[in-house]
């Protein structure tokens, strides 16, 4: 069973995290789910890569500012920016030698490419692989939700003035009821073709626990980032992204542009998966994390952290 452990972070904000493995496994591997998601949303990653690794690989999953069990924070920091300094951090404390490989599910995919962007020595001395699931590297670019253009755009309006109405609502969460009854909508949304009832109640709860400023909070800033240039640099490490063809949120095309820029990356589309991928296709999911795993373990690790490059100030664990 995982240990779970708290880090604060230097702006008071506490991140809730689960560790799985011992400290001196050979590769870290850190999960980052989506947004209005948690860390629950890996379980069957977890469980996939403590059996077919064992202490070879530690495995760490957090929930993000704002989501699961870590602390609510000041609206100011409901940026993918913020959420790369945060896994810098993250970083440090719980895999401060060895390889890491990230594993970035939408948001969380995101995330290690900000991470990347804001930390270039820092994430060049520790990164040795990288997982992008039904991510982008592009904004809202390429989201259309599965409809017309002109459907979509209206979404997008809709969906951007409610936003900034949700981020000032600062802590308080979704009403359970409400969620139950948008339950079908979300479906909708995050699921293709087929969806197992435990898997939309854990995606539920999960939105549930997520607070209604990081809901609204964050979409903006997920909606204007382009980091292909940031992948384009990366192009050494074993890669691997994975997209499901009835995603609306993050369709082919954003897994395709990432696989374009980032030369190693090897590309798996999922016929009648939607963005769950880690719930809808964990088979796929699993081996190509452990295809990443196995090229990391058989490769030197990344050089040490060169001077000015080294952790984070202010992080501290609470057991």
């Amino acid at each position: 069973m995982p240990e779970h452990l708290e880090v604060q972070l230097p702006d008071g904000v506490r991140l809730h995290v689960a560790v799985a493995g011992p400290d001196d496994a050979e590769v870290t591997a850190i999960l980052l789910h989506g947004w209005t998601l948690d860390g629950r949303s890996w379980h069957r990653q977890l469980a996939a890569v403590r059996e077919r690794f064992g202490e070879r690989v530690r495995v760490v999953s957090y929930d993000a500012r704002g989501h699961g069990r870590s602390s609510c924070m000041a609206l100011r920091t409901a940026t993918l920016a913020q959420l790369g300094d945060d896994l810098a951090a993250v970083v440090d404390q719980f895999a401060p030698t060895g390889k890491v490989v990230l594993v970035g599910h939408s948001m969380g995919g995101m995330t290690v490419m900000e991470y990347a962007h804001r930390h270039p020595h820092h994430f060049a001395a520790r990164t040795a692989g990288l997982v992008f699931v039904s991510t982008t590297a592009e904004g809202h670019t390429h989201t259309v939700y599965g409809l017309s253009p002109r459907i979509a755009r209206l979404i997008r309006l809709a969906e951007t003035t409610g936003a900034g109405v949700l981020a000032r609502c600062g802590s308080w969460r979704p009403p359970r009821a409400l969620l139950r009854a948008l339950r079908p909508s979300i479906r909708w949304m995050l699921f293709g073709d087929r969806c197992d009832p435990a898997d939309i109640r854990l995606v539920t709860s999960a939105v549930a626990h997520a607070s209604l400023r990081s809901i609204g909070g964050f979409r903006a800033s997920i909606g204007a980032q382009h980091r292909l240039d940031t992948l384009a640099a990366l192009g050494h490490l074993p890669a691997a992204a994975l997209v499901g063809d009835r995603d609306r949120l993050t369709p082919p095309p954003c897994a395709q542009s990432i696989a374009a820029a980032l030369s190693t990356t090897e590309l798996t589309v999922c016929p009648g998966a939607g963005h769950m991928l880690m719930m809808e296709r964990p088979d796929e999911v699993n081996a190509a994390l452990a295809a990443v795993l196995r090229q990391v373990l058989e490769r030197p690790a990344p050089g040490g952290i060169r001077a000015g490059d080294g952790p984070v100030a202010g992080v501290e664990t609470v057991g």
